[in-house]
């Protein structure tokens, strides 16, 4: 693969997918692309409502915990249940929830939907969804094409999030200058976010059985297991560990708070909001791209480290920039590569254990960062409460992230895929 082309590599890559392939594309570009709508727009909507500061990190917590229990249900069972089934089950969550958050201001029947039902506040996944695609695809493509396919997957969520956000900015604007004030337009992107959580019960049911596993196989051989792994499970808790700090440290940076911080600091309105984290977004996605190539050359694990840890020192040097046009400049630089690791750690998680144990650690893994982003959103309110503080958040994700990158490389360097062991 050294010697392929970047189009070479585009057309090699997405010819070999299958009509279930495209389709988990599909899914995988609208469900970000109402996460990416959401976050824009989440806490500037939840604040119209009457929650402050703090309320609104505990109620992002508890939606991040909610969604991390049900995930780790859903997708500890999904090869004996039905991937099908589940990504439908999770589809209605989201649905159910973004109706609930259009419907009401209640802060209990909130922090009941957040808690119960799928609700994106940082413009990444959440839900069981991203630990069954994650198998499936792995199950209907060759390993050798599993990191550029993962890395085509990730370009497909980041330019969703990217046009979502750019689309919620300039929606709401919109709805503003019509006079339908500020929180009728927040409410009209989360409908909307509810409307494509119906969407994707529809396009899942067009899964075919070829993106399942043989369940009689899959009892037999859970005999024993816990969680649904056991030759993997050393390792499986390793990795779960180290991206439930990463997920800790990202936690307090999500999408909507770095939203809310731009807001604060420098007074930028939701269209131009959105415009930056599309920007954003297409560079995330962009380099993407470029990961598999690296990958391909000084192999996963270097790969996510020597981009991740660069990526880090501008996320701190963020709030240290005098002027919005040097904020939003470090901003983009990090996405630039900062989600280099994304399509590496998902194919290299995919490639270390056994294939009938990839839906299991794709959920424990997945849970593991759900929970850690979950902690992080309840201190991130606190400080943002207090302007003196609002920064801080910046420089915790950024220390925090970088002792990750080097656990990481510590622990894995010498553990390589099978793939790059020939």
């Amino acid at each position: 693969m050294n010697g392929l082309t970047f189009n070479a590599l585009k057309r090699s890559a997405l010819h070999i997918l299958t009509g279930d392939g495209w389709l988990l594309f599909l899914t995988r570009f609208a469900r970000l692309f109402a996460y990416g709508a959401l976050s824009v727009v989440l806490v500037l909507y939840l604040a119209q409502l009457g929650l402050g500061e703090s309320q609104t990190g505990l109620l992002l917590t508890l939606t991040l915990i909610g969604d991390t229990v049900v995930s780790l249900w859903l997708t500890t069972r999904a090869d004996r249940i039905g991937r099908r089934r589940v990504l439908g089950i999770g589809a209605l969550l989201m649905a159910a929830a973004g109706l609930i958050f259009a419907s009401t201001g209640n802060l209990l029947l909130l922090f009941i939907a957040g808690t119960i039902g799928v609700i994106s506040p940082s413009g990444n996944e959440v839900g069981p969804f991203l630990p069954i695609e994650q198998a499936a695809l792995s199950q209907v493509v060759p390993s050798h094409s599993r990191t550029a396919i993962f890395a085509w997957y990730t370009v497909a969520g980041s330019f969703a999030t990217a046009l979502g956000s750019l689309f919620a900015g300039l929606l709401v604007q919109l709805l503003q200058t019509e006079a339908v004030g500020r929180i009728g337009s927040y409410r009209t992107v989360v409908i909307l976010y509810a409307c494509i959580g119906v969407l994707l019960t529809i396009l899942f049911r067009r899964l075919s059985s070829a993106t399942e596993v043989d369940r009689t196989a899959v009892h037999f051989a859970s005999m024993g297991r816990v969680l649904g792994i056991s030759h993997s499970r050393t390792l499986v808790l390793k990795l779960s560990a180290l991206f439930a700090l990463d997920s800790f440290a990202g936690g307090f940076v999500i999408q909507s708070f770095a939203a809310y911080w731009f807001y604060l600091r420098f007074g930028v309105n939701p269209a131009t909001l959105g415009s930056i984290f599309f920007g954003a977004n297409i560079l995330a996605g962009l380099s993407a791209l470029v990961a598999s190539r690296l990958a391909s050359r000084f192999g996963l694990v270097n790969t996510m480290v020597f981009t991740h840890l660069p990526s880090n020192v501008l996320l701190v040097l963020v709030p240290l920039m005098p002027t919005l046009s040097l904020a939003v400049l470090m901003l983009f630089l990090r996405f630039s590569i900062s989600q280099m690791d994304v399509p590496t750690r998902q194919s290299y998680t995919m490639a270390v254990v056994h294939p009938d144990e990839r839906s299991a650690t794709a959920g424990i893994t997945g849970v593991a960062r759900t929970t850690g982003a979950a902690l992080a959103p309840l201190f991130a309110g606190f400080l943002f409460a207090r302007p003196a503080l609002m920064s801080t958040p910046f420089f915790i994700a950024g220390a925090l992230k970088i002792v990750y990158d080097l656990l990481l490389y510590r622990e894995f360097v010498s553990v390589r895929p099978p793939e790059e062991c020939v």
